[in-house]
Protein backbone atom coordinates (compact mmCIF):
# COMPACT_ATOMS: atom_id res chain seq x y z
CA UNK A 1 0.00 0.00 0.00
CA UNK A 2 1.34 3.41 -0.98
CA UNK A 3 1.20 6.20 1.59
CA UNK A 4 -0.06 9.69 0.80
CA UNK A 5 2.88 12.01 0.01
CA UNK A 6 3.57 14.97 2.25
CA UNK A 7 2.65 17.80 -0.08
CA UNK A 8 -0.93 16.58 -0.61
CA UNK A 9 -1.79 17.35 2.98
CA UNK A 10 0.55 20.34 3.37
CA UNK A 11 -2.36 22.77 3.44
CA UNK A 12 -3.91 20.98 6.42
CA UNK A 13 -0.60 20.66 8.24
CA UNK A 14 0.18 24.36 7.85
CA UNK A 15 -3.32 25.22 8.97
CA UNK A 16 -3.03 23.00 12.01
CA UNK A 17 0.31 24.54 12.91
CA UNK A 18 -1.20 28.00 13.33
CA UNK A 19 -2.42 28.90 16.81
CA UNK A 20 -3.89 32.39 16.51
CA UNK A 21 -4.42 34.01 19.88
CA UNK A 22 -4.38 37.74 20.40
CA UNK A 23 -3.84 37.28 24.11
CA UNK A 24 -0.27 36.31 23.28
CA UNK A 25 0.30 39.73 21.73
CA UNK A 26 -1.35 41.77 24.48
CA UNK A 27 -0.12 42.87 27.87
CA UNK A 28 3.25 43.95 29.19
CA UNK A 29 5.41 40.99 28.20
CA UNK A 30 8.78 42.45 29.28
CA UNK A 31 10.44 39.87 27.05
CA UNK A 32 12.45 41.14 24.09
CA UNK A 33 13.26 37.59 22.93
CA UNK A 34 9.56 36.89 22.38
CA UNK A 35 9.20 39.91 20.08
CA UNK A 36 12.34 38.82 18.20
CA UNK A 37 10.96 35.28 17.81
CA UNK A 38 7.72 36.57 16.28
CA UNK A 39 9.64 38.85 13.89
CA UNK A 40 11.99 36.05 12.80
CA UNK A 41 9.01 33.74 12.24
CA UNK A 42 7.35 36.26 9.92
CA UNK A 43 10.63 36.61 7.99
CA UNK A 44 10.98 32.82 7.60
CA UNK A 45 14.23 32.68 9.62
CA UNK A 46 13.56 29.35 11.31
CA UNK A 47 16.90 28.93 13.14
CA UNK A 48 16.78 32.42 14.63
CA UNK A 49 13.10 32.11 15.55
CA UNK A 50 13.69 28.70 17.22
CA UNK A 51 16.56 30.06 19.32
CA UNK A 52 14.63 33.22 20.29
CA UNK A 53 11.56 31.21 21.32
CA UNK A 54 13.81 29.02 23.49
CA UNK A 55 15.26 32.06 25.29
CA UNK A 56 11.83 33.66 25.62
CA UNK A 57 10.46 30.46 27.15
CA UNK A 58 13.14 30.52 29.88
CA UNK A 59 12.23 34.10 30.82
CA UNK A 60 8.50 33.36 30.87
CA UNK A 61 9.10 30.25 32.97
CA UNK A 62 11.24 32.21 35.46
CA UNK A 63 8.42 34.77 35.71
CA UNK A 64 5.89 31.94 36.24
CA UNK A 65 4.07 32.86 33.03
CA UNK A 66 3.24 29.25 32.17
CA UNK A 67 0.82 30.12 29.34
CA UNK A 68 3.38 32.00 27.25
CA UNK A 69 6.19 29.59 28.18
CA UNK A 70 4.09 26.70 26.88
CA UNK A 71 3.17 28.68 23.76
CA UNK A 72 6.88 29.23 22.97
CA UNK A 73 7.51 25.48 23.28
CA UNK A 74 4.53 24.77 21.02
CA UNK A 75 5.96 27.04 18.30
CA UNK A 76 9.36 25.33 18.64
CA UNK A 77 7.75 21.88 18.36
CA UNK A 78 5.85 22.94 15.23
CA UNK A 79 9.11 24.15 13.62
CA UNK A 80 10.77 20.81 14.40
CA UNK A 81 7.84 18.87 12.94
CA UNK A 82 7.73 20.99 9.77
CA UNK A 83 11.46 20.40 9.19
CA UNK A 84 11.50 16.63 9.75
CA UNK A 85 12.80 16.48 13.34
CA UNK A 86 9.91 14.27 14.45
CA UNK A 87 11.48 12.82 17.61
CA UNK A 88 12.47 16.31 18.71
CA UNK A 89 8.95 17.56 17.91
CA UNK A 90 7.43 14.86 20.13
CA UNK A 91 9.80 15.69 22.99
CA UNK A 92 9.22 19.45 22.81
CA UNK A 93 5.44 19.02 22.45
CA UNK A 94 5.29 16.82 25.54
CA UNK A 95 7.28 19.42 27.45
CA UNK A 96 4.80 22.08 26.31
CA UNK A 97 1.87 20.03 27.68
CA UNK A 98 3.18 20.46 31.23
CA UNK A 99 2.52 24.22 31.02
CA UNK A 100 -1.21 23.93 30.24
CA UNK A 101 -4.17 22.80 32.33
CA UNK A 102 -6.61 20.27 30.90
CA UNK A 103 -9.51 21.69 32.89
CA UNK A 104 -8.96 25.31 31.79
CA UNK A 105 -11.23 26.25 28.84
CA UNK A 106 -8.86 29.04 27.77
CA UNK A 107 -6.09 26.45 27.29
CA UNK A 108 -8.13 24.20 24.98
CA UNK A 109 -6.85 25.69 21.71
CA UNK A 110 -3.23 25.14 22.78
CA UNK A 111 -3.87 21.59 23.96
CA UNK A 112 -5.56 20.74 20.65
CA UNK A 113 -2.63 22.20 18.66
CA UNK A 114 -0.09 20.30 20.78
CA UNK A 115 -1.89 16.96 20.39
CA UNK A 116 -2.27 17.55 16.65
CA UNK A 117 1.46 18.31 16.31
CA UNK A 118 2.35 15.13 18.22
CA UNK A 119 -0.04 13.26 15.90
CA UNK A 120 1.69 14.69 12.82
CA UNK A 121 5.15 13.75 14.11
CA UNK A 122 3.94 10.28 15.08
CA UNK A 123 2.30 9.85 11.66
CA UNK A 124 5.58 10.49 9.84
CA UNK A 125 7.28 8.02 12.17
CA UNK A 126 4.74 5.52 10.74
CA UNK A 127 3.03 4.77 14.06
CA UNK A 128 -0.48 5.24 12.71
CA UNK A 129 -2.42 3.81 15.68
CA UNK A 130 -0.78 6.27 18.06
CA UNK A 131 -1.18 9.12 15.57
CA UNK A 132 -4.93 8.48 15.38
CA UNK A 133 -5.13 8.51 19.20
CA UNK A 134 -3.42 11.90 19.31
CA UNK A 135 -5.70 13.28 16.57
CA UNK A 136 -8.71 12.16 18.65
CA UNK A 137 -7.31 14.10 21.62
CA UNK A 138 -6.84 17.14 19.36
CA UNK A 139 -10.48 16.83 18.24
CA UNK A 140 -11.61 16.67 21.87
CA UNK A 141 -10.13 20.14 22.52
CA UNK A 142 -10.86 21.68 19.09
CA UNK A 143 -12.44 25.11 19.60
CA UNK A 144 -13.93 25.81 16.13
CA UNK A 145 -15.18 24.01 13.03
CA UNK A 146 -12.16 24.93 10.88
CA UNK A 147 -9.62 23.32 13.21
CA UNK A 148 -11.95 20.34 13.69
CA UNK A 149 -12.04 19.93 9.89
CA UNK A 150 -8.24 19.98 9.80
CA UNK A 151 -7.87 17.35 12.53
CA UNK A 152 -10.50 15.13 10.90
CA UNK A 153 -8.56 15.28 7.62
CA UNK A 154 -5.32 14.38 9.40
CA UNK A 155 -7.08 11.44 11.06
CA UNK A 156 -8.45 10.27 7.70
CA UNK A 157 -4.95 10.39 6.25
CA UNK A 158 -3.67 8.14 9.07
CA UNK A 159 -6.58 5.73 8.57
CA UNK A 160 -5.78 5.63 4.84
CA UNK A 161 -2.13 4.72 5.48
CA UNK A 162 -3.27 2.12 8.00
CA UNK A 163 -5.39 0.47 5.36
CA UNK A 164 -8.71 1.50 6.94
CA UNK A 165 -10.00 2.88 3.63
CA UNK A 166 -13.68 2.64 4.54
CA UNK A 167 -13.25 4.78 7.66
CA UNK A 168 -11.12 7.30 5.74
CA UNK A 169 -13.74 7.51 2.96
CA UNK A 170 -16.50 8.13 5.52
CA UNK A 171 -14.59 11.11 6.94
CA UNK A 172 -13.80 12.53 3.50
CA UNK A 173 -17.46 12.20 2.41
CA UNK A 174 -18.66 13.99 5.56
CA UNK A 175 -16.26 16.85 4.83
CA UNK A 176 -17.29 16.96 1.16
CA UNK A 177 -20.82 18.08 1.98
CA UNK A 178 -21.24 21.82 1.56
CA UNK A 179 -17.70 22.37 0.19
CA UNK A 180 -17.00 25.01 -2.46
CA UNK A 181 -16.54 22.88 -5.57
CA UNK A 182 -14.30 25.40 -7.31
CA UNK A 183 -11.83 25.87 -4.48
CA UNK A 184 -8.38 24.37 -4.10
CA UNK A 185 -9.41 22.70 -0.84
CA UNK A 186 -12.22 20.87 -2.67
CA UNK A 187 -9.76 19.68 -5.35
CA UNK A 188 -7.52 18.37 -2.59
CA UNK A 189 -10.41 16.65 -0.84
CA UNK A 190 -11.69 15.12 -4.10
CA UNK A 191 -8.20 13.78 -4.87
CA UNK A 192 -7.89 12.18 -1.43
CA UNK A 193 -11.38 10.68 -1.65
CA UNK A 194 -10.76 9.21 -5.12
CA UNK A 195 -7.40 7.85 -3.99
CA UNK A 196 -8.96 6.12 -0.96
CA UNK A 197 -11.72 4.60 -3.11
CA UNK A 198 -9.18 3.37 -5.64
CA UNK A 199 -6.99 1.86 -2.93
CA UNK A 200 -10.05 0.11 -1.51
CA UNK A 201 -11.24 -1.14 -4.90
CA UNK A 202 -8.52 -1.36 -7.62
CA UNK A 203 -11.33 -1.56 -10.24
CA UNK A 204 -12.77 1.80 -9.22
CA UNK A 205 -12.62 4.38 -12.02
CA UNK A 206 -10.78 7.20 -10.24
CA UNK A 207 -9.75 9.04 -13.43
CA UNK A 208 -12.81 11.39 -13.63
CA UNK A 209 -12.29 12.62 -10.06
CA UNK A 210 -8.52 13.00 -10.56
CA UNK A 211 -9.09 14.97 -13.80
CA UNK A 212 -11.76 17.18 -12.20
CA UNK A 213 -9.34 18.07 -9.40
CA UNK A 214 -6.62 18.70 -12.02
CA UNK A 215 -8.82 21.17 -13.93
CA UNK A 216 -9.68 23.08 -10.74
CA UNK A 217 -5.99 23.38 -9.89
CA UNK A 218 -5.11 24.49 -13.40
CA UNK A 219 -7.68 27.30 -13.18
CA UNK A 220 -6.38 28.33 -9.76
CA UNK A 221 -2.69 28.12 -10.75
CA UNK A 222 -1.98 25.78 -7.82
CA UNK A 223 1.49 24.31 -8.59
CA UNK A 224 1.62 22.13 -5.48
CA UNK A 225 -1.85 20.79 -6.21
CA UNK A 226 -0.96 20.15 -9.85
CA UNK A 227 1.92 17.98 -8.66
CA UNK A 228 -0.52 15.91 -6.62
CA UNK A 229 -2.85 15.41 -9.62
CA UNK A 230 -0.01 14.51 -12.01
CA UNK A 231 1.40 11.97 -9.55
CA UNK A 232 -1.89 10.17 -8.97
CA UNK A 233 -2.80 10.17 -12.66
CA UNK A 234 0.61 8.71 -13.52
CA UNK A 235 0.16 5.93 -10.94
CA UNK A 236 -3.42 5.29 -12.03
CA UNK A 237 -2.49 4.87 -15.72
CA UNK A 238 0.61 2.67 -15.20
CA UNK A 239 -1.20 -0.59 -15.93
CA UNK A 240 -3.99 0.92 -18.06
CA UNK A 241 -2.27 3.37 -20.43
CA UNK A 242 1.55 3.41 -20.00
CA UNK A 243 1.93 6.32 -22.46
CA UNK A 244 -0.40 8.45 -20.32
CA UNK A 245 1.48 7.35 -17.20
CA UNK A 246 4.82 8.60 -18.54
CA UNK A 247 3.16 11.79 -19.87
CA UNK A 248 1.90 12.72 -16.40
CA UNK A 249 5.23 11.71 -14.82
CA UNK A 250 6.98 14.20 -17.11
CA UNK A 251 4.39 16.86 -16.24
CA UNK A 252 5.05 16.17 -12.55
CA UNK A 253 8.80 16.54 -13.10
CA UNK A 254 8.43 19.88 -14.91
CA UNK A 255 5.97 21.24 -12.34
CA UNK A 256 8.12 20.19 -9.36
CA UNK A 257 11.13 21.98 -10.86
CA UNK A 258 9.06 25.14 -11.38
CA UNK A 259 7.72 24.93 -7.81
CA UNK A 260 11.22 24.07 -6.43
CA UNK A 261 9.73 21.04 -4.68
CA UNK A 262 12.53 18.49 -4.20
CA UNK A 263 10.32 15.67 -2.90
CA UNK A 264 8.09 15.87 -5.98
CA UNK A 265 11.17 15.82 -8.21
CA UNK A 266 12.27 12.59 -6.50
CA UNK A 267 8.83 11.04 -7.02
CA UNK A 268 8.73 12.10 -10.66
CA UNK A 269 12.24 10.77 -11.37
CA UNK A 270 11.41 7.46 -9.69
CA UNK A 271 8.45 6.97 -12.04
CA UNK A 272 10.36 8.13 -15.11
CA UNK A 273 13.11 5.58 -14.35
CA UNK A 274 10.51 2.80 -14.21
CA UNK A 275 8.55 3.90 -17.26
CA UNK A 276 11.23 5.18 -19.68
CA UNK A 277 13.50 3.37 -22.09
CA UNK A 278 16.90 2.20 -20.85
CA UNK A 279 18.79 5.18 -22.33
CA UNK A 280 16.47 7.77 -20.81
CA UNK A 281 16.22 5.84 -17.56
CA UNK A 282 20.00 6.03 -17.10
CA UNK A 283 19.93 9.84 -17.31
CA UNK A 284 17.00 10.03 -14.92
CA UNK A 285 18.75 7.69 -12.48
CA UNK A 286 21.88 9.86 -12.30
CA UNK A 287 19.74 12.92 -11.55
CA UNK A 288 17.73 10.90 -9.01
CA UNK A 289 20.86 9.75 -7.18
CA UNK A 290 22.37 13.25 -6.94
CA UNK A 291 19.10 14.76 -5.72
CA UNK A 292 18.39 12.08 -3.10
CA UNK A 293 21.92 12.38 -1.67
CA UNK A 294 21.60 16.16 -1.33
CA UNK A 295 18.16 15.85 0.30
CA UNK A 296 19.46 13.33 2.83
CA UNK A 297 22.30 15.65 3.79
CA UNK A 298 19.97 18.64 4.06
CA UNK A 299 17.52 16.76 6.26
CA UNK A 300 20.24 15.40 8.50
CA UNK A 301 21.52 18.95 8.95
CA UNK A 302 17.98 20.18 9.66
CA UNK A 303 17.56 17.61 12.43
CA UNK A 304 20.94 18.48 13.93
CA UNK A 305 20.32 22.23 13.90
CA UNK A 306 17.53 22.13 16.47
CA UNK A 307 19.57 19.96 18.86
CA UNK A 308 22.50 22.35 18.54
CA UNK A 309 20.32 25.40 19.17
CA UNK A 310 18.76 23.77 22.24
CA UNK A 311 22.26 22.93 23.45
CA UNK A 312 23.40 26.55 23.07
CA UNK A 313 20.38 27.76 25.03
CA UNK A 314 21.08 25.24 27.80
CA UNK A 315 24.77 26.13 27.78
CA UNK A 316 23.98 29.82 28.26
CA UNK A 317 21.65 28.88 31.07
CA UNK A 318 24.43 26.84 32.70
CA UNK A 319 26.83 29.77 32.40
CA UNK A 320 24.28 32.04 34.06
CA UNK A 321 23.85 29.53 36.87
CA UNK A 322 27.61 29.48 37.38
CA UNK A 323 27.68 33.28 37.63
CA UNK A 324 24.77 33.19 40.03
CA UNK A 325 26.65 30.68 42.17
CA UNK A 326 29.73 32.90 42.24
CA UNK A 327 27.64 35.94 43.16
CA UNK A 328 25.85 33.94 45.84
CA UNK A 329 29.20 32.95 47.33
CA UNK A 330 30.31 36.59 47.41
CA UNK A 331 27.06 37.62 49.05
CA UNK A 332 27.48 34.81 51.52
CA UNK A 333 30.97 35.95 52.46
CA UNK A 334 29.83 39.55 52.89
CA UNK A 335 26.81 38.45 54.88
CA UNK A 336 28.97 36.30 57.12
CA UNK A 337 31.32 39.18 57.87
CA UNK A 338 28.42 41.46 58.69
CA UNK A 339 26.94 38.78 60.90
CA UNK A 340 30.03 38.57 63.11
CA UNK A 341 30.44 42.33 63.29
CA UNK A 342 26.77 42.78 64.15
CA UNK A 343 26.93 39.97 66.69
CA UNK A 344 29.93 41.56 68.42
CA UNK A 345 28.24 44.97 68.58
CA UNK A 346 24.99 43.41 69.74
CA UNK A 347 26.74 41.46 72.51
CA UNK A 348 28.28 44.66 73.79
CA UNK A 349 24.95 46.45 73.77
CA UNK A 350 22.52 43.84 74.91
CA UNK A 351 22.87 40.08 75.31
CA UNK A 352 19.26 39.33 74.49
CA UNK A 353 19.19 41.56 71.44
CA UNK A 354 22.45 40.02 70.27
CA UNK A 355 20.93 36.53 70.48
CA UNK A 356 17.96 37.50 68.33
CA UNK A 357 20.21 39.16 65.77
CA UNK A 358 22.48 36.10 65.56
CA UNK A 359 19.47 33.80 65.08
CA UNK A 360 18.23 35.81 62.10
CA UNK A 361 21.63 35.89 60.44
CA UNK A 362 22.07 32.17 60.96
CA UNK A 363 18.76 31.56 59.14
CA UNK A 364 20.01 33.67 56.23
CA UNK A 365 23.27 31.69 56.10
CA UNK A 366 21.46 28.36 56.03
CA UNK A 367 19.26 29.62 53.19
CA UNK A 368 22.33 30.70 51.23
CA UNK A 369 24.02 27.33 51.79
CA UNK A 370 20.91 25.56 50.57
CA UNK A 371 20.88 27.75 47.46
CA UNK A 372 24.58 27.01 46.87
CA UNK A 373 23.88 23.29 47.00
CA UNK A 374 21.12 23.73 44.43
CA UNK A 375 23.39 25.75 42.15
CA UNK A 376 26.20 23.17 42.52
CA UNK A 377 23.78 20.42 41.51
CA UNK A 378 22.72 22.41 38.44
CA UNK A 379 26.36 23.04 37.51
CA UNK A 380 27.06 19.30 37.76
CA UNK A 381 24.16 18.63 35.36
CA UNK A 382 25.51 21.26 32.95
CA UNK A 383 28.91 19.51 32.93
CA UNK A 384 27.20 16.22 32.04
CA UNK A 385 25.40 17.92 29.16
CA UNK A 386 28.74 19.30 27.88
CA UNK A 387 30.61 15.98 28.13
CA UNK A 388 27.93 13.56 26.95
CA UNK A 389 25.67 15.53 24.60
CA UNK A 390 27.72 18.46 23.25
CA UNK A 391 30.89 16.52 22.46
CA UNK A 392 28.86 13.62 21.11
CA UNK A 393 27.02 15.95 18.72
CA UNK A 394 30.31 17.52 17.65
CA UNK A 395 31.70 14.07 16.89
CA UNK A 396 28.65 13.24 14.73
CA UNK A 397 29.07 16.59 12.92
CA UNK A 398 32.71 15.74 12.23
CA UNK A 399 31.75 12.36 10.75
CA UNK A 400 29.03 13.91 8.56
CA UNK A 401 31.42 16.58 7.33
CA UNK A 402 34.20 14.17 6.38
CA UNK A 403 32.28 11.24 4.92
CA UNK A 404 31.49 11.25 1.21
CA UNK A 405 28.70 8.71 1.68
CA UNK A 406 26.59 9.45 4.75
CA UNK A 407 25.29 6.46 6.73
CA UNK A 408 21.92 8.05 7.47
CA UNK A 409 20.68 5.19 9.66
CA UNK A 410 23.95 5.11 11.60
CA UNK A 411 23.81 8.83 12.24
CA UNK A 412 20.19 8.63 13.35
CA UNK A 413 21.13 5.76 15.72
CA UNK A 414 23.94 7.88 17.17
CA UNK A 415 21.65 10.87 17.62
CA UNK A 416 19.02 8.65 19.22
CA UNK A 417 21.70 7.29 21.58
CA UNK A 418 22.64 10.85 22.57
CA UNK A 419 18.94 11.65 22.96
CA UNK A 420 18.59 8.72 25.41
CA UNK A 421 21.69 9.91 27.28
CA UNK A 422 20.26 13.41 27.57
CA UNK A 423 17.04 11.92 28.97
CA UNK A 424 19.12 9.96 31.52
CA UNK A 425 20.75 13.22 32.56
CA UNK A 426 17.37 14.99 32.82
CA UNK A 427 16.06 12.15 35.02
CA UNK A 428 19.27 12.25 37.10
CA UNK A 429 20.30 8.66 36.31
CA UNK A 430 23.89 7.52 36.10
CA UNK A 431 25.15 6.76 32.62
CA UNK A 432 25.59 2.98 32.18
CA UNK A 433 29.25 2.13 32.10
CA UNK A 434 28.73 -0.41 29.34
CA UNK A 435 27.61 2.31 26.99
CA UNK A 436 30.64 4.45 27.58
CA UNK A 437 33.43 1.97 26.91
CA UNK A 438 34.16 -0.92 24.64
CA UNK A 439 37.89 -1.54 24.83
CA UNK A 440 40.36 -0.85 22.05
CA UNK A 441 37.84 -0.93 19.17
CA UNK A 442 35.64 1.73 20.73
CA UNK A 443 38.65 3.94 21.51
CA UNK A 444 39.90 3.55 17.92
CA UNK A 445 36.50 4.45 16.44
CA UNK A 446 36.27 7.52 18.67
CA UNK A 447 39.70 8.85 17.65
CA UNK A 448 39.35 8.01 13.95
CA UNK A 449 36.04 9.86 13.75
CA UNK A 450 38.04 13.11 14.02
CA UNK A 451 40.35 12.26 11.10
CA UNK A 452 39.87 14.26 7.91
CA UNK A 453 41.62 14.64 4.56
CA UNK A 454 43.76 17.37 6.11
CA UNK A 455 44.21 15.86 9.59
CA UNK A 456 45.82 12.46 10.12
CA UNK A 457 45.19 10.64 13.42
CA UNK A 458 47.78 8.00 14.40
CA UNK A 459 47.01 5.57 17.24
CA UNK A 460 49.83 3.62 18.92
CA UNK A 461 49.54 0.94 21.58
CA UNK A 462 45.74 0.61 21.57
CA UNK A 463 45.63 -3.17 21.87
CA UNK A 464 43.07 -5.51 23.50
CA UNK A 465 45.66 -6.43 26.14
CA UNK A 466 46.02 -2.78 27.13
CA UNK A 467 42.46 -2.57 28.42
CA UNK A 468 42.45 -5.85 30.31
CA UNK A 469 42.04 -5.43 34.07
CA UNK A 470 41.17 -1.72 33.65
CA UNK A 471 37.99 -0.87 35.50
CA UNK A 472 34.84 0.35 33.77
CA UNK A 473 34.97 3.72 35.52
CA UNK A 474 38.50 4.39 34.26
CA UNK A 475 37.54 3.32 30.71
CA UNK A 476 34.54 5.64 30.78
CA UNK A 477 36.59 8.61 32.01
CA UNK A 478 39.32 7.93 29.42
CA UNK A 479 36.64 8.10 26.71
CA UNK A 480 35.43 11.50 27.93
CA UNK A 481 39.01 12.80 28.22
CA UNK A 482 40.00 11.68 24.70
CA UNK A 483 36.82 13.08 23.19
CA UNK A 484 37.41 16.49 24.85
CA UNK A 485 41.04 16.58 23.63
CA UNK A 486 40.04 15.71 20.04
CA UNK A 487 37.21 18.29 20.03
CA UNK A 488 39.65 20.99 21.19
CA UNK A 489 42.17 19.88 18.56
CA UNK A 490 39.52 20.11 15.85
CA UNK A 491 38.33 23.56 16.97
CA UNK A 492 41.59 25.31 17.77
CA UNK A 493 44.85 23.59 16.74
CA UNK A 494 44.87 23.53 12.88
CA UNK A 495 46.93 20.36 13.25
CA UNK A 496 47.68 18.08 10.29
CA UNK A 497 49.18 15.24 12.35
CA UNK A 498 47.85 13.93 15.67
CA UNK A 499 49.46 11.05 17.56
CA UNK A 500 47.83 9.30 20.53
CA UNK A 501 50.06 6.75 22.26
CA UNK A 502 48.91 4.32 24.98
CA UNK A 503 51.25 2.61 27.48
CA UNK A 504 50.59 0.56 30.60
CA UNK A 505 52.68 -0.55 33.52
CA UNK A 506 51.68 -2.73 36.42
CA UNK A 507 49.80 0.08 38.17
CA UNK A 508 49.66 3.03 35.74
CA UNK A 509 47.99 3.83 32.40
CA UNK A 510 49.77 6.47 30.30
CA UNK A 511 48.16 8.40 27.43
CA UNK A 512 50.52 10.62 25.44
CA UNK A 513 48.81 13.07 23.07
CA UNK A 514 50.74 15.26 20.61
CA UNK A 515 49.97 17.32 17.50
CA UNK A 516 51.75 19.73 15.17
CA UNK A 517 49.19 22.51 15.53
CA UNK A 518 49.57 26.07 16.74
CA UNK A 519 50.27 25.10 20.33
CA UNK A 520 49.15 27.05 23.39
CA UNK A 521 49.48 30.85 23.59
CA UNK A 522 51.21 32.39 26.61
CA UNK A 523 47.86 33.83 27.72
CA UNK A 524 46.14 30.44 27.48
CA UNK A 525 43.31 29.82 29.96
CA UNK A 526 41.43 26.55 30.27
CA UNK A 527 37.80 26.59 29.15
CA UNK A 528 34.97 24.67 30.81
CA UNK A 529 35.71 21.50 28.83
CA UNK A 530 39.39 21.30 29.78
CA UNK A 531 38.63 22.26 33.38
CA UNK A 532 36.16 19.35 33.53
CA UNK A 533 38.78 17.09 31.94
CA UNK A 534 41.35 18.01 34.57
CA UNK A 535 38.80 17.44 37.31
CA UNK A 536 38.06 13.95 35.97
CA UNK A 537 41.74 12.99 36.02
CA UNK A 538 42.32 14.38 39.51
CA UNK A 539 39.22 12.60 40.85
CA UNK A 540 40.76 9.28 39.73
CA UNK A 541 44.09 10.15 41.35
CA UNK A 542 45.87 10.89 38.06
CA UNK A 543 47.61 13.86 36.47
CA UNK A 544 47.14 15.86 33.25
CA UNK A 545 50.13 17.91 32.02
CA UNK A 546 50.19 20.46 29.14
CA UNK A 547 53.49 20.85 27.27
CA UNK A 548 53.47 23.50 24.51
CA UNK A 549 56.25 24.30 22.10
CA UNK A 550 54.84 27.64 20.98
CA UNK A 551 54.75 27.33 17.18
CA UNK A 552 55.81 23.65 17.34
CA UNK A 553 52.53 22.10 18.46
CA UNK A 554 51.13 20.72 21.67
CA UNK A 555 51.77 17.71 23.88
CA UNK A 556 49.49 16.52 26.66
CA UNK A 557 50.53 13.75 29.05
CA UNK A 558 47.91 11.85 31.07
CA UNK A 559 48.60 9.18 33.65
CA UNK A 560 46.02 7.24 35.67
CA UNK A 561 46.39 4.66 38.43
CA UNK A 562 44.79 1.33 37.47
CA UNK A 563 45.73 -0.88 40.39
Amino acid sequence: MKSIPLQYMLFFILLSCTVPDKTMEEGNLENDFYAEALAFSEQGKVDSAFAAFGKAKEIFADNRDSLRAGYCLLQMAIMQSNHGDYYGAQETSLEALSFFKIAAPSHAQYLSAIYNNIGIATFYLKSYDRAIAFYDLALRYASDSLTELTYLTNKARALHNQGEFGKAIAIYESIQEGADRQSGSYARLLTNLALARWRQDPQYDAAPDFLTALHIRERNGDLSGLGSSYLHLSDYYVDRYPDSAIYYARKLHATSIAAKHADDQIRALYRLIRLSSSDSAKHYFETYKILTDSIQLARAAAKNQFALIRYEVEKNKADNLRLQKENAEKVYQMTRQRMWIGAAIALMMLAAGGGIFWHRKRAQRLALEAQNRINAHRLKTSKKIHDVVANGIYRVMAEVENQEQVDREGILDRLEEMYEKSRDISYETDEPAGVLHGGHEWIADLLKSFATESTKVIIVGNTPELWQDIGTEVQAEVGHVLQELMVNMRKHSDATDVVVRFQKTADQLYILYSDNGVGLPHSFKKGNGLVNTGSRIERLGGQLTFVSGGEKGLRIDVNLPIA
